[in-house]
């Protein structure tokens, strides 16, 4: 009996020390959390903080944070030729080192309309819109914008430090981890901020190339001049286009009577109760 008394209380002894050790370890991640907090607030750790942030690649910071602006602008220029200008527009690109990142081309029975989305040196952007506005055709419309997105660069970049000097601090914990639940709490941590520092990592990236490179959606818009047989001037044509209206026109109307069958075996049902309604009435 005594041994087994014994042998519960070191058991239960035993279960106690392990607890008080977890509890110390999430204490002192606790402290690590609140010491970052209460050291974001002093003068020192404001100063080492910029630096941190400087060294961030995707920061550039001396005195001033540098502008971030993305701009974006859509063009529709009407030209006699399309090939023609097509070919204006590829050496106009070429010459401001822009590149076009997506062309579509579609052909009706009554325009033409070549579309392209152009990505160009920030720098070169009014450059390149100028030329397509230079004689390359007649300008329908043209809109240009500009969206600042320095504060939100700013936000994130300085977040994405902080996030890096955290995980440096989980990583310092894990290899001094006493226990395995201990070492998996850190490690999930640890996960977790890694796939913050990527998406945060990935939004910069995206931003940087919206601001290096601007985006000109230019759509070449041709009408054309029929061309068949039947557009000569002249009363034969003029009858023949007519006569093929005309009969068109008798073929849509059909098949929209057509399409209405049920309602006309509905009309006789209707006009048999009206007749009985109104003969019951007169009587």
């Amino acid at each position: 009996m005594k041994k087994l008394l014994l042998s519960l209380s070191f058991c239960v002894l035993l279960i106690h020390c392990k607890k008080n050790e977890t509890q110390a370890l999430n204490a002192s991640l606790v402290d690590i959390v609140q010491e970052d907090k209460v050291a974001n607030y002093s003068p020192a750790a404001i100063s080492e903080k910029s630096a941190s942030v400087n060294k961030n690649p995707y920061l550039n910071t001396n005195d001033t944070i540098s502008k971030k602006i993305i701009k974006n602008g859509e063009m529709t220029i009407q030209v006699g030729d399309t090939k023609k200008a097509q070919n204006q527009v590829n050496e106009i690109v070429k010459k401001n080192n822009a590149y076009i990142q997506k062309e579509e081309f579609r052909n009706t029975d009554t325009d033409e309309n070549l579309n392209s989305i152009i990505r160009v040196p920030h720098k070169n952007f009014d450059a390149l819109t100028n030329s397509f506005s230079d004689g390359m055709g007649s300008v329908l419309s043209k809109n240009i914008s500009s969206n600042d997105v320095t504060e939100e660069y700013t936000d994130v970049s300085i977040k994405l430090a902080n996030k890096k000097i955290y995980l440096e601090k989980y990583r310092d914990m894990l290899k001094s981890a006493a226990t395995p639940k201990d070492m998996l709490e850190i490690q999930e941590n640890i996960r977790e901020l890694e796939d913050e520092i990527d998406i945060s990592e990935g939004r910069l990236r995206f931003i940087d190339d919206r601001v290096n490179y601007s985006t000109l959606n230019l759509t070449l818009y041709k009408e054309k001049v029929r061309s068949s047989a039947t557009s000569k001037i002249g009363f034969g044509s003029r009858f023949g286009d007519s006569f093929t209206e005309g009969w068109n026109s008798f073929i849509a109307f059909f098949l929209g009577l057509t399409s209405l069958w049920p309602f006309f075996f509905l009309i006789p049902v209707v006009i048999f109760f009206w007749r009985k309604w109104r003969n019951r009435k007169k009587k």
